[in-house]
Parts: structure tokens; sequence; C-alpha cells
């Protein structure tokens, strides 16, 4: 048995954060990681980096990463005001997120972002993927100009780097198995260190440990049906163990528990994903394309918004075709702008030099009914309206189900590619019910559990239905830092 003030169950960004900042406060730290160290990190390790923090202006940027005044001043940085993300968030939620967890999201995020450069991680402007030149002046789109260096995988990195130098113990090859709990407050936790049991005690317990995208039995529970057959896009170990320990112990889950972050993927991706290669199954230029079913059919609006707003949900739509695969189909006109993942060795491409030709080498499409929906959408297309690949363009179709309501292009400019795709799943949004002010579970009372705290993917209540991209790391550092501040100041106050 080992005692320790506060144990943090988890080891990616939400879990060090909580780490980090209950160290901090004086207290003495270990944290828990069911996987081994090549493997650890949870899903932050298959993060693309993106962060979507409140910031006006790019003088709030400067405060968070070095931009030269030159650079400062002749670059276009959009905005994600504090208005701006609450319109976001609450617009792709449907109005269901939680109005006290999205207000301390989104007026703790900046906050956060210059705390967590202060912990060592680094970042720099997202030019590659979210900025294009319009006009002659570079121009940032989406709401989030900065990513963290070395994407994911850096962030852990940085922080665990920190986390060693400030003295919180790690344990490896640990998992956590059931809460050491009297009935009136958590004392700790049970686990099997490299197969032997072993037992934490602890003041007060911070589970980060994700949730249960990575269990095909959860995941037909409480997804649905068909939802075991969707590929993992992170780590095989967020099994749900934290979510299961907390209810067992009477805590009160929360959120949208059908609920789920997935997207377009590689086709013949492996079944979790590889943290060397973990964006090279990514297929997100998707709103250039048209999206295709074994049918032969569009299913989607491709273009409904930035690619930020839609490709947490359309993954789930993928996953609803005949055969959980879809293509997504490019003429050379766009061919310059997909993303550098569309170019790498494991693609599933076709190519052809007609409509025609590429028909018949889609496996598994009906080819007559691929070519009718071709002409009917080049047919549809609005070529008066100009396209522009930097702004909701309006460049729509007319006459046609479902629309495409920007950056429509008829596919008339040979070579033509078609990217098979099925649906990646990335993570589940049904989690605990928390104290917003200080990170603790609450029961089904919707009292306080003492002694027992979470953090991100394990918070319910934030996301509904879809997800704006960049959220879910900085929801991690948000509630990751109030999290461990509430356990260190439970543990000083005793």
């Amino acid at each position: 048995m080992q005692q320790f003030d506060v144990v943090v169950v988890g080891k990616g960004n939400a879990a060090l954060c909580a780490a980090l900042s209950a160290r901090d406060v004086g207290v003495t730290v270990a944290m828990l990681e069911s996987a081994t160290v090549e493997e650890s990190g949870g899903n932050s390790r298959f993060a693309g980096g993106v962060m979507r923090f409140a910031y006006s202006s790019v003088e709030d940027l400067r405060k968070i990463t070095d931009i030269p005044d030159e650079e400062a001043k002749n670059t276009d940085w959009d905005s994600n005001t504090v208005e701006e993300f609450y319109d976001d968030l609450y617009r792709v939620t449907a109005y269901r997120t939680d109005p006290g967890l999205s207000e301390a999201l989104i007026t703790k995020s900046l906050d956060g972002m210059v705390w967590l450069r202060s912990q060592g991680a680094t970042f720099v402007p997202n030019y590659g993927a979210q900025s294009a030149i319009v006009n002659g002046k570079r121009k940032f789109f989406g709401r989030f100009p900065l990513t963290v260096n070395g994407g994911g995988a850096g962030l852990v990195e940085d922080l665990t780097r920190t986390a060693v130098k400030k003295g919180i113990e790690i344990f490896y090859e640990t998992r956590a198995i059931s809460l050491i709990y009297d009935g009136e407050r958590v004392l700790g936790v049970r686990a099997k260190q490299k197969g032997k049991p072993v037992e934490f005690r602890a003041r007060a317990m911070v589970l980060a440990c994700g949730g249960f995208e990575a269990n095909p039995e959860w995941r037909t529970r409480y997804l649905g049906p068909g939802w075991e057959l969707a590929k993992v896009r992170g780590t095989r170990h967020n099994v749900g163990d934290g979510l299961r320990m907390a209810l067992e112990i009477g805590a009160c889950p929360y959120g949208n528990w059908s609920g789920r972050h997935a997207v377009s993927w590689e086709r013949h991706a492996p079944e979790f994903g590889v943290v060397e290669r973990s964006h090279d199954p990514y297929r997100h230029s998707y709103p250039l394309s048209i999206m295709i079913n074994a049918e032969g059919r569009r299913f989607v609006d491709e273009g409904a918004d930035f690619y930020n707003y839609t490709y947490a949900k359309y993954g789930a739509e993928v996953l609803k075709q005949t055969g959980q695969f879809a293509y997504q189909v490019f003429d050379a006109k766009v061919k310059p702008l997909l993303k550098k993942e569309y170019s790498g060795r494991n693609v599933t491409r076709f190519t052809g030099n007609t409509l025609e030709e590429l028909a018949g080498k889609l496996e598994g499409v009906d080819a007559r009914a691929f070519l009718k929906t071709a002409r009917e959408y080049n047919a549809a297309v609005r070529t008066d309206v100009p396209f522009n690949v930097a702004v909701r363009d309006g460049r729509c179709t007319v006459g046609i189900e479902p629309p495409k309501s920007n950056w429509a292009n008829p596919l008339d400019t040979p070579p033509f590619e078609a990217y098979g795709v099925t649906c990646g799943i990335t993570f589940t949004f049904g989690g605990l019910r928390i104290n917003h002010e200080t990170g603790q579970v609450l029961d089904l009372g919707y009292a306080p559990i003492p002694g027992l705290y979470a953090a991100g993917e394990m918070v319910g209540g934030i996301f509904y239905f879809n997800y704006p991209a960049g959220t879910g790391l900085v929801s991690g550092l948000v509630f990751g830092r109030i999290a461990g501040n509430g356990a260190a100041a439970a543990v000083r106050a005793a």
C-alpha cells in the first residue's frame, strides 16, 4: 500500500493538468497509468494539437507564443471572443451544453493556455491547416490559430517532463480497478500493477482516465448497434474503468451517453490508433468533395460548415451507410487544397480519367447510380458564385437533396479521385456530473462525494450531438486544473 495526498488516475492532458495543479499547491501527487511508458498518454497522444480558446486579438495570442511584430501586424488572426466561443459551442450542441460547465470552459480557457505555457507546453501558429492567402494577406479561419508544438504527443511529452521535475510519481502498467470507499468518502483506489494487486491510499482522488470509446461492448450498449464495428482513433486503454468505478459507488451519470466524437477515417486503418502515424488516417477535406455510399448516393451536406464544426458528427453518418463505408470524390481542381494525409502511403484511393472509369473501380458501389448522382450534382452547382476556401462562400447547389451549402464545384476536371473512408471514434460524450467550480463528483442526489474529483472525457454535460474542433484538449486543461486545485484545496483544508 502506498499513501499520497492526491492520486490521479490517467496520464493524458487532463490528468497531467490535474496533477501539476495539485502539486503546485504543495501536496504529494501520484499518477496511475494503465499503459506502458511507450503507450502512455491516453487519447491526448493522438490529438492533432489544435486548441480552441477565447481570444480577442493577436495580443492575446502573444501571451501564449512568440509572434514577431511584423507577422502579428500583417496577418489576419481571426478571433474567438468569449461571445463567439459561446455561440459556436451552443450552436453545435443544439443548445444542450451545461451552462455552468460551458461558462467555466470558455471564461477560463485563455488563462489556462497561459498557465499551460508556464508548465512547459509550447505552441506555434496553425498555418498549415487553418489559414490561407486571401488578397495577398494570410488569413486564419475556424477560430483556432494556434496548435501545440508536436501535436498531442508533444503536449504529453512536455507536461510529463515537468511532472517528473516537480516530483510527481508516475506508476505505469497500473490499471485502477475499484475505489476504496467507506460509504462516506473515497479513501483511495485498488489497482493491478503488472498483474499484481496493489492499493493506493489518498486523501483525494482525481479520475481522468477517459471515456469508453475503446470498449466495443459499452459502445454497443450506449451508442447503439453497429458501433462495435467502428475503428478507434486513439488509445486501446480507454475502456470506461473510471466511469464504472465511480458509478459503482453512486456517482451521478450525466450528459449525452449515446453521443460521441466520430470522424471520417481511413477505411482500412488499424483497429486502434498508432501514435507514430496518428494523423495519417485523417480524411478532413470532405467539404471539397461529394461523399457517396454503396448505393452511389450522397447522404450529407458536405459543405454545411467548415470541417471543424461537422467532422465530429459525420463519422456517425458514415457508420450508418451500407458496409460502414463511403467514398470522398474530388476532381483535379481541388487536389492542391487537400490536406497532406491524402497523399500518404496507407490510403485507399482510386483514380480515373473519366467519371465512368472511376465508377468502375469503386469497390462495393453501384456505379450507375454514382454516375447519375455525379451528373445531377454537377448540374445543380451555382457556378455564378465565386469559390473561396477561406470563408463560407455560399457556392451551393440548387434543387438536389441533400444540398451542398458551400464550396460546391462541378466534378469536371480529370483526373478524378475517390478516397475510401469509414468511421473512427475519438471519444464518448457521456460522463459524470461534477461541481464546475471544484471538479468534485456529485452523487445521485447531486451531493458532492467527499474525496472524489473528475476531469477530461469523464466530465459529462459539455458536448451533445456534435463538437467544435479543438475544444477537447482545452476542456481537459480547464477541468484538469479545476479538479487538481479542488482536490488539493480539500487536502489542505482537512
